[in-house]
């Protein structure tokens, strides 16, 4: 951490932060992977924000979607006009505020913006894995995180947050290390994909997996399989979307033109959009990283991995008490999913929050500014923090 600092309208940014990482799993003591595989040696990328405090109580854990990685907040350096990806909520005086927690962040197993993935180099070939990289589950990428953690002596965490694939990381670090979690923040999650997201899931993997350029995932030393990549990213961002967004920003205006072209030019606004998301995805992510935390996010299933086919069985492992948001646009993660989530956590008899946020961004709503969700999520740190001083001071 230093001393720069940048004002922005939402308060004081962390300033400037660095990347580290952390390698483990050397062999042959490597990773044992849900599939069967073995997987080593492994590195994950992690930021960290805030100080420690001395009985290391006040950590809290945030854990990213798909296409997100460790750098939540702050910049890298003075140059730096675009923050971390959660800048609007992690911060001092923040949602979650730097002041007062040690707030962690990791990329997750699987992705290509730091941590070990299949772009990453098979020390046994000395080339990128490609597909030869083992499937990889939300219970592998835990199980990384869970390592991360022991490493920095954390026993502990405050709160764990996420939303989307974050928020199912939330999820099973609940129930798979439930000593270690006070507090979980699962936003617009899920315990398990519906056929309809699995669907679109596929689809985008199909468009990968047609690009010529992709050449069954050995791509890497040569043109790479940016249009299939492109076009994934354009079938994913319009479930990140709702009907009333895509209406309010783009409605059926014309990009830049009075008449249609009547040829296959991006016309409207919206066809506009979409092709720009989908050219600046390939300047930063890798095509073989999508399929694979795509595939292990369509396997995860909270019921059937952890309470037989129950989610009350499954929440019965877990301890934390959690404040669970959903979004009344969301259609991917719609909001009857976190209701279920609800029903099992309190027949369990857990301390369980609830809100539905009134917002017509689509799923993509909880990375971007609401002020109810800052108050709900600053009001549940704060209680969850205090009790747990209470707690300690009770002894």
């Amino acid at each position: 951490m230093s001393e720069y600092i940048e004002h922005d309208k939402n308060g004081i940014s962390v300033g400037l932060v660095e990347k580290k990482f952390f390698t483990f799993a050397e062999p042959p003591d490597e990773l044992i992977l849900e599939g069967g595989a073995r997987l080593g040696p492994v590195t994950i990328a992690y930021e960290t924000y805030g100080t420690l405090n001395a009985d290391k109580s006040n950590v809290v854990l945030i854990l990213h979607a798909l296409s997100g990685d460790s750098h939540v907040a702050g910049y890298y350096s003075k140059d730096d006009r675009k923050p971390g990806w959660w800048d609007i909520m992690v911060g001092p005086g923040k949602g979650i505020d730097t002041n007062k927690y040690f707030v962690v962040c990791p990329n997750i197993l699987g992705s290509c913006l730091g941590s070990t993935g299949p772009s990453s180099i098979n020390p046994e070939t000395n080339k990128p894995y490609a597909l030869d990289f083992p499937m990889v589950t939300i219970g592998d990428m835990v199980t990384a995180q869970k390592a991360l953690m022991d490493y920095l002596g954390i026993r502990k965490l405050l709160s764990i947050i996420g939303g989307s694939i974050g928020g199912m990381q939330v999820l099973e670090w609940c129930v798979r290390y439930p000593e270690m979690v006070v507090s979980a923040i699962p936003l617009a999650t899920t315990t398990k994909h519906s056929a309809l997201a699995i669907a679109f899931n596929e689809v985008a993997r199909q468009a990968i997996m047609a690009d010529p350029n992709w050449n069954n995932g050995d791509y890497y030393f040569g043109r790479k399989p940016n249009l299939g990549l492109a076009v994934a990213r354009m079938i994913g961002h319009i479930t990140y979307l709702s009907d009333e967004s895509m209406r309010l920003k783009f409605g059926r205006h014309l990009q830049d033109k009075s008449d249609f072209s009547f040829n296959f030019d991006a016309d409207f606004q919206v066809e506009n959009y979409l092709r720009y998301q989908g050219t600046k995805f390939v300047e930063r992510f890798d095509a073989n990283s999508f399929l694979y935390i795509s595939k292990g996010a369509d396997y995860f299933d909270l019921e059937s991995q952890h309470g037989s086919g129950s989610a009350v069985k499954a929440f019965s492992k877990a301890r934390a008490k959690f404040l669970v948001v959903s979004f009344t646009s969301d259609w991917l993660y719609p909001t009857y999913q976190s209701k279920a989530m609800i029903q099992a956590t309190k027949k369990n008899g857990l301390d369980v929050s609830f809100c539905e946020i009134e917002a017509e961004w689509g799923h993509d709503a909880f990375l971007l500014p609401n002020e109810r969700l800052t108050l709900l999520v600053r009001g549940f740190l704060e209680r969850v923090f205090e009790e747990t001083r209470t707690e300690q001071h009770a002894f």
